[in-house]
């Protein structure tokens, strides 16, 4: 047998398991190589994981061409742009569902190492969390950016994305064959959409770790560069699981902490602060809030980059990709340098031959978009445990505010009241009971915010909400906050006219009202009861905080 294989393997020589090999068209000189699981979440329904299938084909003639042998099997990938309504509530508990599913495969296989294909909201973060449970050999290969579409002789844009979901455009409603026509050329094809929604936030996040291969984030999903990449990760991996290099290895306080860094800069999704502190649990440990703020204080945001900027994503590979990012964060020393890769590279390594393409997408970093990073951790008696807000994409005037609440116990509710022209310049609306647990699943609030935009109050009214955001959010967007309303969290307990203050730049979020009110009102409240079952009472049951990353406990 070749000495490269490892003792992890099932037994080969047992007989009937040899023979169910076989039975599939392995070789015997297949069975004696490194067996590495080809993990993919192809599928036909989701843009971001259509061109999956072709990509897993290249990994796995790289693995071949290295001396192993591939297993593909594959997971299930859900986009969040594909539902609406209650069905939201299937997605972040999704994120658990395909970690286990790889656990299940991985671990009963017996696998020496895996390559993990994905794109998307929930399925990049699984997978980068069962890559830290399972701790075998492994490198993670993500999907890519689509291309922006066209419509009336231009590229399409961030905003033409809320024209589809509302149907308005600045407070007037469009024609029926205008709104098909945009739809119908919304979206230039195969890949996660084309800004710094999550999925591409956490493709820069996998790559900033190490866990990819340098340059590959920001690669368009239909590019050439990309399968070869593809192949050049079936190789590599066989060179981790001759040296036995785990993601344990890569995914150290160093790594974590330039992940961060990457994410202030680029205007990253605040769904990363779920993820994040999800994937460090995996690897037994916790992940304070307090440091993606105290990172965001100190990394400018320097990528424009909708929505917190102007260009799509894959304007950032065009402009020198992550590497470069971090090669300019490093000029204020930002960016541990130590830090390995599965390339075999230290990051300092990587970083030293690259450079900024265009200064327009990438700005020298003395000359930022905002001096702060994108992101604030905000606290307060509304807030005691946390609240998280994406800051680069506020308008100033939203900064610092202070208004009446006009409070809803849920998203759907909340749309309906901004569309009847319920909200006035001013409000702050409070949307609650959309937590981990109180949704279930924390829905994402981003049709509220369409809403909003295409309404003309964009700028001038406030959403906070115990639910969570999408990564193409823009304007006071206030999520994740905790404890949430389901948990007995002080959200759970304001009124409507009741005054609510908001200061991002001094981390504050505030109810007026005295601690005896609070309790007061709280000596009566109630949680609304639901009746649940299957998959969503399990997560009822099990979820955590979101200021926790809303891993499922036992």
């Amino acid at each position: 047998m070749d000495d490269l294989h490892k003792p992890r393997s099932i037994d080969v020589s047992r007989g009937h398991q040899r023979a169910i090999l076989k039975a599939t068209g392995v070789t015997d000189a297949e069975i004696d190589r490194p067996f590495i699981g080809v993990m993919n979440s192809w599928n036909e329904m989701v843009p971001g994981h259509i061109h999956l299938r072709g990509l897993a084909e290249a990994v796995k003639s790289g693995i071949s061409a290295a001396g192993g042998t591939p297993f593909e099997s594959n997971t299930i990938a859900l986009c969040d742009a594909f539902s609406s309504g209650e069905n939201f509530n299937y997605f972040l508990p999704s994120r658990d569902i395909i970690a286990d599913s790889i656990e299940v495969v991985a671990e009963s296989a017996r696998f020496d190492g895996l390559v993990l294909i994905s794109s998307c909201d929930k399925i990049e973060p699984a997978q980068l969390m069962a890559a830290a449970r399972i701790n075998i050999p492994a490198i993670i290969v993500t999907g890519g950016p689509m291309l922006p579409g066209c419509c009336d002789g231009r590229e399409v844009t961030g905003a033409d994305i809320e024209v589809v979901t509302t149907g308005i455009r600045d407070g007037v409603e469009l024609k029926p064959e205008d709104l098909e026509r945009l739809r119908s050329n919304l979206l230039g094809g195969a890949g996660s959409c084309f800004g710094m929604g999550t999925a591409n936030t956490m493709a820069c996040l996998i790559e900033a770790m190490g866990l990819s291969l340098p340059y590959g984030a920001c690669i368009p999903a239909t590019d050439a560069r990309r399968v070869r990449l593809a192949k050049e990760s079936g190789m590599r991996i066989i060179e981790l699981v001759k040296q036995d290099i785990k993601p344990s290895d890569f995914l150290t306080p160093e790594a974590i902490e330039n992940a961060i860094a990457v994410n202030s800069a680029i205007g990253g999704s605040t769904n990363t602060f779920l993820h994040l502190p999800a994937m460090v649990y995996e690897l037994g440990r916790t992940l304070e809030l307090d440091l993606f703020d105290e990172i965001s204080r100190r990394t400018p945001h320097i990528c424009n980059i909708f929505p917190s900027g102007t260009y799509a994503a894959h304007y950032l590979d065009i402009a020198g990709g992550i590497p470069a990012v971090m090669k300019e964060l490093a000029q204020k020393d930002l960016i541990h340098l130590d830090a390995v890769t599965v390339s075999g590279n230290t990051v300092g390594e990587i970083i030293s031959e690259a450079r900024i393409e265009n200064k327009d997408v990438i700005l020298p970093i003395d000359k930022p978009l905002h001096k702060e990073g994108s992101h604030a951790v905000l606290r307060g008696n509304l807030a005691p445990d946390s609240a998280v807000v994406k800051q680069s994409a506020v308008s100033p005037k939203l900064l610092k505010h202070k208004g009446p609440a006009r409070v809803y116990d849920n998203m759907d509710v909340a749309g309906e009241a901004i569309i009847a022209g319920n909200i006035q310049a001013g409000d702050v609306v409070i949307i609650r009971y959309e937590g981990p647990r109180g949704g279930p699943g924390m829905r994402e609030m981003a049709y509220v915010g369409f809403a909003l935009r295409t309404t003309g109050l964009g700028d001038s009214v406030v959403i906070i909400t115990d639910g969570r955001f999408s990564g193409y959010t823009r304007g006071a967007a206030i999520g994740h906050v905790s404890p949430e309303a389901a948990s007995g969290g002080p959200i759970a307990i304001v009124q409507d006219g009741d005054m609510i203050e908001i200061d991002i730049p001094a981390r504050k979020l505030h109810l007026d009202l005295s601690d005896d009110e609070i309790q007061d009102r709280f000596e009566v409240w109630e949680a609304p009861k639901k009746e649940l079952r299957g998959l969503l009472k399990r997560y009822y049951d099990h979820a955590s905080s979101a200021s926790t990353g809303a891993v499922l406990l036992p």
